[in-house]
């Protein structure tokens, strides 16, 4: 789809009020286009002040500009992602993947009642957001078509990059910040803050030349632990050091506090595989969910068996990739969320940790009524129900598969002589 194709037609554009947005609102009207911005309220640490990026997209030339209220959804998002520890790649909580869930459908419902049919947004032909925006809304929305100016030749020409945008909106008078581009890039929502590209794209940058948004580095944490303890009722966080919230966002804003404070989940370090096909080099703040998410952790290692164990961590990693590369609506995934919901629903528990210079330490687990953990049965000592005498037969039974192994030659021998 190209610019010349939507002359007459009205479009809805996801907006975050940078430059590239101002751009595009500005260049789509010039060229005939009806723009109405929609710019999603994830609760993002680096905007407080929405309404004035709503003001700012009709100062661009868009006809309406919209805020959504959806603190409460990613929030709730976020969650979904504890509970199924869907990290990507061992460490990255999804953060900027799960907003972008959460923006498509958010503005959906909007498009459907305005009668728009075309949704664009400012991501780079490079990236993975375009591949998220696209894909979430073919599978939503296969009706609503997507338009990517930075895809289409007649937009790549006119702007090159940073300079040529600046330059256009200097002659259109455009309210446009024209302070000096920053040493790396953010992405922020209640969930986390993401630092790529510009000086962090060279490995010889530490994770610590970011300015964190979301806490402080370890070397600036407090020098004694702050106890934190976590009750869980079926996967949900119902309280925080006693206390009840009403809306997921506030638990997730606190857990941010208290976390970030400590340095936990500040500055992951992670060069990981985009789905394009190409490696990048990010640095991934996340404070509320890595220690919701550490915490919950350690009520699931109480819940599960080896095999149960086996098919969560399975449906984990897969979820964790799905989410990251869009797939997360599609079936594969509907199929591995019906198993973590099974676990969910046996997620009750407290949970008390400590929080020590990015560190969270286990102090206890309390209360947790389907526990498979009986500390009798563990216990060296002679109580409970296990007979430390009944493994003799056991270990017999073992023991033949073992012999006839060794003996028909499959086990190969490594003993001198």
């Amino acid at each position: 789809m190209n610019v010349q194709q939507l002359k007459g037609s009205t479009v809805g554009f996801l907006a975050s009020g940078g430059l590239d947005s101002v751009t595009i609102t500005r260049w789509l009207t010039d060229n005939g286009v009806n723009v109405v911005s929609f710019t999603a309220d994830l609760g993002q640490p680096d905007e407080p002040d929405l309404e004035a990026v709503r003001h700012r997209m009709l100062g661009s030339g868009a006809v309406d500009a919209v805020v959504l209220p959806l603190r409460t959804e990613i929030a709730e998002a976020g969650l979904a992602a504890v509970q199924a520890q869907a990290r990507y790649e061992g460490g990255y909580w999804n953060t900027t993947p799960l907003g972008r869930y959460v923006t498509v459908r958010g503005v959906l419902p909007e498009l459907a009642r305005r009668g728009i049919s075309v949704l664009s947004h400012g991501a780079t032909g490079r990236g993975n957001d375009q591949v998220r925006f696209q894909l979430i809304t073919n599978m939503l929305a296969p009706e609503v078509s997507i338009y990517a100016p930075w895809r289409d030749p007649a937009f790549v020409d006119a702007f090159g990059g940073r300079d040529e945008m600046l330059a256009y909106c200097s002659q259109k008078g455009l309210p446009v910040d024209t302070s000096p581009r920053t040493l790396y890039s953010n992405d922020a929502n209640l969930l986390g803050l993401t630092h790529e590209a510009g000086r962090l794209e060279s490995l010889d940058t530490p994770e610590t030349f970011i300015s964190p948004g979301m806490g402080v580095h370890r070397t600036a944490a407090p020098d004694r632990p702050e106890r934190v303890e976590i009750r869980f009722e079926r996967g949900r966080p119902a309280l925080v050091n006693g206390k009840s919230f009403a809306d997921p966002a506030d638990v997730l804003a606190e857990l941010n506090s208290i976390a970030g404070r400590n340095a936990v989940g500040i500055a992951l370090h992670l060069v990981e595989n985009r789905f394009v096909g190409v490696k990048s080099r990010g640095i991934y703040e996340a404070p509320g969910m890595e220690l919701l998410g550490e915490a919950y952790a350690l009520l699931l290692q109480l819940l599960l068996d080896r095999r149960a164990l086996r098919v969560f961590d399975f449906c984990s990693a897969f979820l964790g990739e799905q989410l990251y590369q869009a797939n997360g609506e599609d079936f594969a995934s509907s199929l591995a969320w019906s198993a973590i919901d099974r676990v969910t629903a046996l997620a009750t528990g407290t949970i008390t940790v400590d929080l020590y210079k990015g560190h969270v330490g286990f102090v206890a687990a309390d209360d947790v009524p389907h526990s498979l953990y009986v500390e009798e049965n563990s216990s060296m000592a002679n109580v409970g129900d296990f007979d430390h005498v009944d493994s003799e037969g056991l270990l017999r039974v073992l023991g033949i598969g073992a012999k006839v192994a060794a003996l028909k030659g499959q086990v190969p021998n490594t003993l001198p002589g």
